[in-house]
C-alpha cells in the first residue's frame, strides 16, 4: 500500500504534525442539515456540543451556518453570518483556544470569521467554484484551506491537482484535500473512490474524509441517517487503513475509538 508522508499544518504560527489521525467534529448552527443531531440552534446548545466533542477527543471543530444538503437552496450571506456569529462567539467563550474550521463557500464570510473570531481553517465544499474570490482570500488570510473535489471520480484527481497547483502559485501553503464523498458522485462512484482512496496521496496533501452518516451509507444499507453509525464506523476504518489524516464526523467518540484500533494494528505491522 502507498503510505502518505508525515504532513504538517501551520495553524496561526504553531506547527501541527499529522502523524496521528485527527478527528474534526461537526457542529451545524443550522436548521436544515440532514442529520438533526448535529444541529445546534442556540448559543447554549453550541457551547454544550462543542465542549462535549472536545471532551470526547475532537481536535478540530467544524462550524457551519449554511447547509449544503442536495436540492436545498443556500441561505443568504447575512443569515449564514448571523448563525456563525452566535456559534463562534459561544465557542470562543467556553473553549477560547480550540481549533475551529468554518464550513463556508463564501469568501467574504471566510474572511470575517478569520479576522473577527480567530477561525484557523476554511472548509470550502465547492473547491472555489462557488466564489471566484475564495482562493485569493485564503491566500491573503494565510490559513489552511480544505479543498473539496466536488466532481465525478473520473475527473477528480486531475481537478484537484490543477487547483492545488493554482493555490500553491497564489501562496497558499497548507492545503487539505477532501475528495468530496457525496458531491457530484453516484453511490457507486463513492464506493469506487473509497476503494482507491490511497491513490490520492499522490497529490501530496493531507487527506480529509467526510462520510459520516451520508447517503452512500444509509441508502446502501436501506436505513436512516440516525441508524447509519455502524456503517459510518466501517467506512472510517477503511479510510484510516488507507491513510486518511482527518475524519470529519458527527460522532466523535466512535471515530476516536476507530482511530485507536487502527493505529494499534498499524503499530503491530511496523514491528514485524
Amino acid at each position: 500500500m502507498l503510505l502518505p508522508p508525515p504532513y504538517t499544518l501551520n495553524i496561526r504560527g504553531q506547527l501541527f504534525t499529522l502523524n496521528h489521525p485527527l478527528i474534526m467534529g461537526i457542529l451545524n448552527a443550522t436548521t436544515e442539515s440532514f442529520y438533526e443531531a448535529s444541529q445546534a440552534r442556540t448559543a447554549a446548545a453550541v457551547a454544550e456540543r462543542a465542549l462535549a466533542m472536545l471532551d470526547e477527543g475532537a481536535s478540530i471543530l467544524d462550524v457551519g451556518g449554511c447547509s449544503t444538503k442536495p436540492g436545498l437552496a443556500p441561505v443568504s450571506e447575512g443569515e449564514e453570518m448571523r448563525r456563525l456569529t452566535f456559534a463562534l462567539e459561544a465557542i470562543r467563550k467556553v473553549a477560547p483556544e480550540s481549533i475551529i474550521s468554518v464550513d463556508t463557500f463564501r469568501a467574504s464570510v471566510a474572511e470575517r470569521c478569520v479576522k473577527e473570531y480567530g477561525v484557523q481553517i476554511i472548509n470550502d465544499v465547492y473547491g472555489g467554484d462557488a466564489d471566484d474570490q475564495m482562493f485569493t482570500t485564503v491566500a491573503n488570510l494565510q490559513v489552511p484551506y480544505i479543498l473539496t473535489g466536488a466532481t465525478s471520480t473520473s475527473l477528480l484527481t486531475y481537478s484537484l491537482a490543477e487547483r492545488i497547483n493554482r493555490l500553491h502559485l497564489m501562496g497558499v501553503n497548507d492545503i487539505i484535500v477532501d475528495p468530496g464523498f457525496g458531491f457530484g458522485k453516484t453511490l457507486d462512484d463513492n464506493y469506487h473512490l473509497m476503494a482507491h482512496l490511497e491513490e490520492l496521496h499522490l497529490l501530496g496533501c493531507p487527506l480529509l474524509v467526510g462520510i459520516s452518516r451520508k447517503s452512500m451509507i444509509y441508502k446502501h444499507l436501506d436505513c436512516t441517517p440516525k441508524e447509519a453509525l455502524n456503517g459510518t464506523t466501517a467506512l472510517h476504518t477503511i479510510a484510516l487503513m488507507k491513510g486518511a489524516h482527518i475524519l470529519r464526523v458527527h460522532d466523535v467518540k466512535a471515530a476516536v475509538e476507530a482511530v485507536n484500533i487502527v493505529e494499534k494494528m498499524k503499530s503491530l505491522n511496523t514491528k514485524h
